[in-house]
């Protein structure tokens, strides 16, 4: 499995609604990525929260000042998945979930009216029609997810993070077979739903992709953030799989690792940091002051 299957999709998740009414943000966009720290009751600071991106086009400085002495101060990275770079192990996980009793020809899952991007994705995938058929609904949506990604999964700041914390303890909320389950594990309608979303997605991505980029760059929440309702994730069944759902558990967790004293720095994709579902105001529900920090 090339790259990372899910980083593809989840790029998607924001990029969803870029195309809407959003402005586009300068091409030398200002500011830094959003990063908040985490504070007990008497003000001491026990963790910091970073939206990441899971793929960027070359060249995007993403590093300060502010988010280095942080990462230098952490004790422990948690993140969604550890084991990005073994490719062998992620491509023998989704060959075992992702060619399981498929319901049909993929062609017959697709909305008749996206068959034109539908057959440009077929093509620019060199891979064979009966490959496709073969896969699950959901699996196919990530593959073709991938097969649109403009920008490169070695650029995610998440391989990024996880090398800086080389010697350190990195920890999973997930792992790659959890994240790839809630897919698996969708009823046959939303992962369909997932599909046409992705192909209909797909046609801009590479321009949007740029544009996300600089958005969360720039750290501009309040585009950021209205883009986390707004195409994949306008489907509520989505959102709660993809986002709500998931920000439950990893609070959970995040509260269990701030409870043994150990100073997290939490590095998830950041369409799971805003809103009342978001990783911030979960935590502010939990007790905890959270600070934006740039």
């Amino acid at each position: 499995m090339r790259g990372s299957l899910l980083g593809s999709l989840l790029g998607l998740l924001l990029l969803a609604g870029c195309s809407d009414e959003a402005s586009e943000p300068a091409a030398q966009p200002e500011g830094y990525p959003l990063l908040w720290e985490l504070a007990n009751a008497e003000g001491e600071v026990e963790g910091w929260l970073f939206g990441t991106i899971h793929a960027l086009p070359d060249g995007v400085e993403w590093r300060s000042p502010v988010l280095d002495a942080a990462v230098a101060e952490a004790d422990v990275l948690a993140v969604e998945v550890a084991s990005l770079d073994d490719g062998v192990a992620l491509g023998e996980l989704f060959t075992r979930l992702a060619f399981n009793d498929p319901p049909g020809p993929l062609a017959a899952r697709v909305d008749p009216a996206l068959g034109e991007q539908y057959q440009a994705l077929l093509t620019q995938a060199k891979v064979r029609r009966s490959h496709f058929d073969a896969m699950e609904t959901w699996a196919a949506a990530l593959t073709l997810a991938q097969v649109a990604q403009a920008a490169k999964s070695e650029n995610g700041v998440d391989r990024a993070l996880i090398r800086d914390f080389a010697g350190r303890e990195i920890v999973e909320f997930e792992g790659a077979e959890t994240q790839l389950r809630i897919f698996d594990d969708l009823p046959e309608t939303e992962q369909r739903d997932l599909l046409n979303a992705v192909i209909a997605e797909t046609e801009d991505y590479e321009q949007d992709i740029g544009r996300m980029a600089r958005m969360w760059q720039a750290g501009d929440e309040e585009q950021l953030s209205e883009l986390t309702g707004k195409g994949i994730l306008a489907d509520p069944e989505l959102y709660e799989a993809l986002l709500a759902g998931r920000n439950r558990a990893w609070a959970a967790q995040l509260e269990n690792l701030l409870s043994a004293s150990a100073r997290p720095f939490v590095a998830v994709g950041a369409a799971h940091m805003f809103g009342d579902d978001g990783l911030p105001a979960l935590m502010e529900a939990r007790g905890y002051t959270v600070r934006r920090i740039q």
